[in-house]
């Protein structure tokens, strides 16, 4: 039997370049972002770009694609499973 989640989602899919620029696809939302950290929700987890001098270039939600410049300095995901249906903010999603 085919799995119904592996349907619907898109493929992500990231690509940086000598740590200055970095394509992103398979985003599904931005969540917040500032000149020192950009939290992006993937379809494999939430995902945060820690780094300086940070901006999104481009961004295309209907594609599920970002691009960042700046200095990048990490990436870090976490799950997302069941947040949404939990009805918690984003606030309670980051310090749990």
């Amino acid at each position: 039997m085919e799995d119904l989640n592996s349907v619907n989602k898109k493929m992500h899919k990231l690509m940086l370049t000598n740590r200055r620029t970095c394509t992103i696809s398979g985003v599904n939302d931005v969540l917040s972002f500032d000149v020192n950290e950009i939290l992006l929700e993937t379809e494999q987890g939430m995902l945060m770009i820690k780094g300086s001098e940070l901006h999104v270039s481009r961004l295309s939600l209907d594609k599920g694609e970002v691009d960042i410049d700046g200095r990048i300095d990490s990436f870090t995901y976490s799950e997302t499973v069941g947040y949404n249906s939990k009805g918690e903010s984003l606030l309670a999603r980051l310090f749990k």
